[in-house]
């Protein structure tokens, strides 16, 4: 059950690319974390008719952590542009997610804008989308979310668009492993 307290992580993701961590990863959380199409639209369909929302945690200009600078080439103590979500079915969060763009290549991507939409929902659909490769963690993000959740797994890449290049941080809760009856990893 979802709580409206907010739980931070303390522990620094170790991220690693996704074949490593193959052999600690079951099957069923394999064809989650290793996929590479929508993930706001498997959700969608894992949901079924419950209600798919996406919760807006944070959002604005701030110093993006220093993994985070280095997938995205920046100079260390630069501000970025940082958005955090909650993606939820049925008002249970069942990921979070961090996504990272260096200010300098936002003019026209209006990405301030999405709010409550699905970033994934706008990527999407961009006809030059180059996604780079997935990298996994098994420890929790670094930022607050709303949850009594635990994370299981997190995921990363790097997105290709237009000159923007934007990393986005996705990790996967126990109340989603709970709701689709899926190992604990």
């Amino acid at each position: 059950m979802a709580t409206s307290s907010f739980r931070q992580a303390h522990a620094f993701p170790v991220w690693q690319p996704m074949a490593a961590l193959r052999p600690a990863m079951s099957a069923s959380w394999w064809q989650w974390v290793a996929s590479t199409d929508s993930l706001t639209a498997r959700l969608m369909a894992a949901g079924g008719e419950k209600p798919f929302r996406v919760r807006l945690l944070r959002q604005g200009v701030a110093m993006p952590q220093p993994d985070e600078a280095q997938a995205l080439g920046l100079a260390l103590r630069h501000y970025a542009w940082l958005r955090e979500v909650a993606l939820c079915v049925s008002d249970t969060p069942w990921v979070v997610a961090r996504s990272v763009a260096p200010l300098t290549q936002l003019q026209g991507q209006h990405l301030e804008q999405l709010g409550e939409r699905s970033l994934g929902s706008w990527l999407f659909r961009q006809p030059d989308l180059i996604r780079g490769p997935l990298e996994a963690t098994a420890c929790a993000p670094r930022f607050a979310y709303p949850t009594d959740a635990e994370s299981l797994w997190g995921r990363r890449s790097v997105f290709q668009h237009a000159g923007l290049s934007l990393l986005v941080q996705e990790y996967f809760l126990s109340s989603m492993a709970d709701d689709l009856r899926l190992p604990s990893r």
